[in-house]
């Protein structure tokens, strides 16, 4: 069976995987990104918080990902919630300090012009501060998901879900029929998400970036 036919064959089982894993990235995602961003906004005013949070983070990647899964086991048991947790708490550091360093980087005149205008610290940071740092967060949001990717295919070791299962089932019978199909069908799925998530944050990125800051940031 060629390659094509066995995605065509397959195409639900590989759909429904495809689904799975660009579901679990995005909750994920959408967590790490709220909690992060708030210690990000903690931190960049506090060097404890700062210090602490990007520290703790990053001693969470130096953590294999195999490792992480099977001892959430016991906790959350195999399946979504183990996947959740490790991919959310991978993708953390990325997004905690490009947080605190855009809010940090930004010009010193700019924030005290938006105090001078009576504006008060909440108010001064969802209209001034979080907007101006919002491209350097949005590329931290990106790196993360993009880890998390790859990541959620190792979660099919506990059971969790997505297009990593593709992967180990052909790799657990290689050599034999459809082996390296499924393999191959698993790792251009991930590719494809990856692709399509990196299309949707450029196009966040255009749409909620000023024209002047586009070109200042970069991912």
């Amino acid at each position: 069976m060629s390659f094509g036919e066995y995605v065509v064959s397959r195409w639900g089982t590989l759909s429904l995987a495809a689904a799975e894993h660009a579901l679990v990235v995005a909750i994920a995602i959408a967590l790490a990104s709220v909690i992060g961003i708030g210690v990000g906004v903690l931190g960049h005013g506090s060097p404890r918080v700062r210090e602490g949070s990007i520290a703790a983070s990053a001693a969470i990647l130096t953590v294999p990902s195999l490792a992480l899964l099977t001892l959430l086991i016991p906790l959350t048991g195999l399946g979504w919630g183990s996947t959740l947790i490790a991919l959310t708490a991978y993708a953390f550091l990325p997004i905690i300090r490009n947080t605190v360093t855009g809010l940090r980087g930004l010009d010193a005149a700019t924030v005290e012009a938006g105090r001078g205008m009576g504006l008060s610290r909440p108010r001064l940071l969802l209209r001034v501060q979080l907007p101006l740092a919002w491209p350097l967060i949005l590329t931290g949001i990106r790196i993360s998901t993009q880890m998390a990717i790859g990541i959620a295919a190792i979660a099919a070791f506990v059971d969790g879900p997505g297009l990593g299962n593709q992967i180990f089932e052909g790799l657990s019978r290689l050599g034999s029929v459809n082996s390296l199909n499924a393999t191959l069908a698993g790792t251009l799925g991930i590719v494809v998400i990856a692709v399509l998530f990196d299309l949707f944050f450029a196009a966040v990125r255009h749409l909620t970036t000023p024209r002047g800051l586009r070109v200042r940031v970069r991912p």
